[in-house]
């Protein structure tokens, strides 16, 4: 999380906005400020459109009817904001909707909950790794259209890696697997020895299982073949923020 100062504005929309009590005591045990307000779905969807909120809560006991409006509504905004439903697992899960939360049994869980919530909404500072110019340049195309925050920096090989890592405060690290010098799985073990709370992602174009399971047991938090898209990367976002739900 960034060290600086900031404030956030969190909506809460549910049949009863008392329903949002637990989230309101959690947003006020928050790592940075944040301002909770709780609403009706009537009157939640007309505010989205017209205040900028970063956060959007939806109580996904909501009848899907005014669920929609109220996402469309948080959609209708440019800069729009993060959007999540919260309730049990399990269920369809409505476009528009960038994340699924559990719903808070008490004060702790709440607070737990809010700061993934705040973690997703500040930007991430992630790190693109690979030999080609070309590539990087399309990797980091590609991570510009997901619809979280992030702040991409690039390294054409590991050694050069490993010295932004050491001077810099990274979230994430997208690892070619096929480079030269110090290679892709090379390059992991020394960013889980000097650097373990980075999450690595391992690219490949090699299509092989094998691969991709040796990554996971050294510790990448997710293995992408190369071509990929915005939606493979929302969903490994969704993973290292510690969302839920099946996209």
């Amino acid at each position: 999380m960034s060290g600086d100062l900031v404030s956030l504005k969190m909506i809460g929309i549910a049949a009863v906005p008392t329903d949002m009590e637990l989230w309101r005591q959690g947003a006020g045990l928050s790592s940075v400020p944040v301002e909770f307000s709780a609403h009706k779905a009537s009157s939640g969807a007309a505010l989205l459109a017209d205040v900028g909120a970063d956060i959007c809560l939806i109580d996904n006991d909501l009848p899907a009817p005014e669920k929609a409006v109220v996402i469309a509504n948080a959609r209708s905004r440019k800069p729009g904001p993060l959007v999540f439903l919260t309730g049990p697992a399990g269920g369809a899960r409505p476009d528009g909707i960038d994340g699924m939360l559990a719903k808070p049994s008490n004060q702790e869980e709440a607070r737990d909950l809010i700061e993934i919530c705040v973690r997703a909404t500040i930007p991430t500072r992630v790190l693109i790794v690979d030999d080609s110019a070309t590539m990087r340049s399309i990797v980091r195309k590609i991570l510009s259209g997901s619809r979280f925050a992030l702040d991409m920096h690039e390294a054409a090989e590991g050694f050069t890696a490993l010295e932004q890592l050491r001077s810099g405060n990274f979230g994430m690290v997208f690892l070619d697997y096929n480079m030269p010098g110090l290679n892709g799985f090379e390059t992991l073990s020394e960013i889980k020895r000097e650097t373990p709370g980075v999450a690595v992602v391992m690219m490949t174009s090699t299509l092989d299982n094998a691969i991709a399971d040796r990554a996971h047991a050294a510790g990448a938090l997710a293995f992408l073949k190369k071509p990929f898209y915005p939606a493979d990367i929302d969903a490994v976002l969704e993973r290292f923020y510690g969302l839920r739900g099946k996209r």
